[in-house]
């Protein structure tokens, strides 16, 4: 008994204290897992701020790249942008692409109107003389199926030689009034030659001067 109490007093830490001992270290344990776990999440959600801030700014400047090749294929595509002045890789202000580009679309837009109209005018040529074949397929027909049409056939030589009379006597004609310098002066002088010398009345006087020139030269008409 007395050793148990020499024992207690020599060791005043009983059980007791043992005990304390071992939740206050178990406590600390907890509060440590628990600030750990804190931190964890802490990390996490940073991280997420961070990819998501990344995610977008990739997706902003991937953005911009289609943007500036898209503003670069304009710049390559219409004439307008391109100029001799300007050297290789320069690249103009976006402004001043779209308004080169408006007005390259704009003008694009204006030939194309005038083509149109162009080919309209063509069709309509086309029809009319259509129509003229048409006409004159009919005349020859009908001449050929009059009766003794076949023997007062005109010899090639004879069409010649009134084709080639007819249009010496206009050639001379041509040669004294057309005016040759330039263009404007034969698109001029031409219309007044055509107006002046190419009239009905004319041509049939020097188509019945040629007939009685070949006539008076012995020149069988018909074959």
């Amino acid at each position: 008994m007395e050793e148990d109490r020499e024992g207690e007093q020599r060791y005043p830490f009983s059980r007791c204290s043992s005990t304390g001992s071992l939740h206050t270290l178990t406590s600390s344990a907890n509060n440590t897992d628990v600030t750990d776990d804190e931190d964890s999440d802490r990390g996490n959600q940073m991280s997420y701020k961070e990819r998501r801030r990344e995610a977008h700014t990739q997706a902003e400047q991937k953005r911009r790249n289609a943007i500036n090749k898209g503003y670069d294929s304009l710049q390559d595509l219409v004439p307008t942008c391109l100029s001799h002045d300007q050297g290789q890789g320069y690249k103009m202000s976006k402004a001043t692409v779209l308004q080169k580009s408006i007005d390259y679309i704009q003008f694009l837009k204006k030939e194309k109107s005038k083509q149109e109209e162009e080919v309209a005018g063509l069709n309509k040529e086309v029809v009319a003389l259509t129509i003229m074949k048409l006409n004159y397929q009919q005349i020859v027909a009908a001449h050929q199926s009059q009766p003794g049409a076949l023997t007062k056939q005109i010899s090639d030589d004879v069409k010649f030689q009134v084709f080639r009379a007819v249009m010496d006597s206009l050639y001379q004609s041509f040669e004294q009034s057309v005016a040759t310098n330039n263009f404007a002066e034969i698109s001029g002088s031409v219309i007044s030659w055509v107006e002046e010398h190419c009239k009905p009345q004319i041509l049939r006087e020097i188509m019945c001067g040629v007939l009685q020139q070949l006539s008076t030269q012995d020149q069988p008409f018909f074959s």
